[in-house]
């Protein structure tokens, strides 16, 4: 069945949950600020970032694991907008659980392929994710069993330290070494919307470092992670977890002042 949404129908499923919600995990999209949204497509386990321009154009920021496609459309669905009106889909890093759907959005939006950190774009291009970290029995294990791969991606893209893209009112993307040797964070620059992609998460709404053997240098991410205590912005939005909608910054840079002691 579908919801009915003023004279017609919707493509939202009802197993999705409501259309929009502010806050519910199971919402088919939540927004965060003007212009931009977070579609949990895991309930709030699993976010993928929407930045909406003014042309009506769309940016994704990750993609999920593989079977996240079908809440991305519907997250699109019900604010009026279609795969065909994505201009850009960008990466945080190769992991599965971001790059996950990205072949197949891709492929539903007519894109040559997807933007990534220069570090990160071989590993997204073969659709294997980068090295665990081998200091840890579970990295080691998983780094054998190859866990972690998805559908290779075209990489149409490949970004640098401090870029901006042109899009959406510009987002500023930040080189946060560590989880992966690519992964990036994002600045929404008309909002002041922080994107920690995997340098952050906010599980249960606590934030935290992400699982330390899932990362190539779960050191290196904590280091780089400071970054995103100099950045301007008043809203945080975490892959993992719900995001942070009052003093934002104030509360990431206090997870990294308590972290530091």
């Amino acid at each position: 069945m579908v919801l009915a949404r003023g004279g017609g129908q919707s493509p939202i499923r009802q197993d999705i949950g409501p259309a929009v919600g502010e806050t519910d995990p199971m919402a088919a999209i939540i927004p965060v600020a003007s212009g931009v949204y977070r579609i949990p497509t895991l309930g709030d386990f699993i976010n993928t970032l929407v930045l909406v321009d003014d042309d009506g154009s769309v940016i994704l920021v990750d993609t999920g694991t593989k079977r996240a496609s079908r809440r991305i459309v519907a997250g699109l669905a019900a604010i009026g907008k279609h795969p065909a009106d994505v201009q850009k889909v960008i990466l945080t890093h190769a992991h599965s659980d971001h790059a996950g759907s990205a072949a197949d959005l891709v492929r539903r939006s007519g894109l040559s392929g997807v933007g990534v950190h220069k570090d990160d774009a071989n590993y997204v291009a073969s659709g294997e994710a980068p090295p665990m970290n081998r200091e840890m029995i579970l990295g080691r294990i998983f780094g054998r069993l190859r866990v972690g791969g998805f559908d290779p991606v075209p990489v149409s893209e490949q970004f640098d330290d401090g870029q901006v893209i042109d899009l959406a009112g510009g987002v500023s993307l930040h080189h946060t070494p560590g989880h992966t040797p690519g992964h990036i964070s994002l600045r929404h620059e008309p909002t002041g919307v922080l994107f920690t992609g995997d340098a952050i998460w906010n599980m249960t709404g606590r934030m935290g470092w992400p699982v330390a053997a899932f990362c190539s240098s779960a050191q290196l991410n904590e280091q780089s992670a400071h970054v995103l205590g100099e950045l301007d912005y008043r809203v945080a939005v975490f892959t993992h977890g719900p995001h942070i909608h009052d003093n934002a910054r104030e509360a990431v840079r206090g997870f990294l002042r308590r972290k530091e002691a």
